[in-house]
């Protein structure tokens, strides 16, 4: 089986937001699928999922993923380095007003990371937007607490699962030193990041109402995490691209 044949399982996740230049989010998306996905992953990593922010007509939003840190820091090297990136770089940095909101993750425990289908799955260039729906609620901490992301590891988490569709991933801050300094990522952090998919937004409506409503949520979990919390929760709403892996 080849590399391109089998699931990713990836044991670093990088969550990147980006905020762009007026009205010009579709010509980055364009320019991002087309040349920017098989040559990523020509390097050692995985290109995980793009999206739209329903929420920001000039936010892009994507995953990409990793075997280990150290695969992180070689990929990373060879392709901000090689030809690809010098070639067709300047013209993506030119639709970015800011590219620096980056959470580093790992998997919460043992299985809670994703597990994407092969990459020889990948829709072809040029096809059409995936018309599901993916949320992801970044849940923060203060530095050093764990109590509230034990919380949603044992409290919420079963009830996702029991009212509605388990979560594709459930992440957490990789606390290891960010080894490639040319692209910062957001430092102090101590957050879980929930992933779910679902057929539309009315499907999440629902699976949200349902899980507030569950008695341990309501009574205990929530009461506990708002307590633990360092900020509220923010869930970024997000409109796959055709070729995303994650929809």
């Amino acid at each position: 089986m080849s590399p391109t044949d089998a699931a990713v399982h990836p044991a670093v996740i990088e969550l990147r937001q980006y905020t762009l230049r007026p009205g010009r989010r579709d010509e980055l998306i364009e320019l991002f699928d087309a040349e920017f996905v098989e040559t990523q992953e020509e390097t050692g990593m995985a290109v995980l999922g793009q999206f739209r922010d329903l929420d920001d007509p000039d936010r892009f939003v994507w995953l990409r993923g990793f075997p280990d840190m150290a695969v992180r820091q070689r990929a990373l090297t060879a392709f901000y380095g090689g030809p690809v990136w010098a070639e067709h770089g300047p013209r993506a940095n030119a639709t970015m007003a800011d590219s620096d909101d980056v959470l580093l993750l790992r998997p919460l425990s043992a299985g809670s990371g994703f597990a994407v289908r092969p990459s020889s799955e990948r829709s072809r260039v040029g096809a059409p937007a995936s018309d599901r729906l993916v949320s992801a609620t970044v849940w923060s901490f203060p530095p050093g607490r764990s109590d509230g992301i034990a919380l949603i590891r044992d409290g919420l988490l079963p009830a996702l699962g029991e009212t509605g569709p388990a979560p594709l991933a459930v992440l957490t801050t990789e606390t290891a030193r960010n080894t490639f300094p040319r692209l910062p990522v957001r430092t102090g952090e101590n957050v879980a990041v929930v992933v779910n998919s679902y057929p539309d937004e009315s499907a999440r409506r629902r699976h949200l109402a349902e899980v507030q409503a569950h008695p341990l949520v309501r009574d205990e979990v929530l009461q506990g995490i708002g307590r633990e919390q360092s900020a509220a929760p923010r869930t970024l709403r997000l409109a796959p691209t055709g070729r995303s892996l994650i929809s």
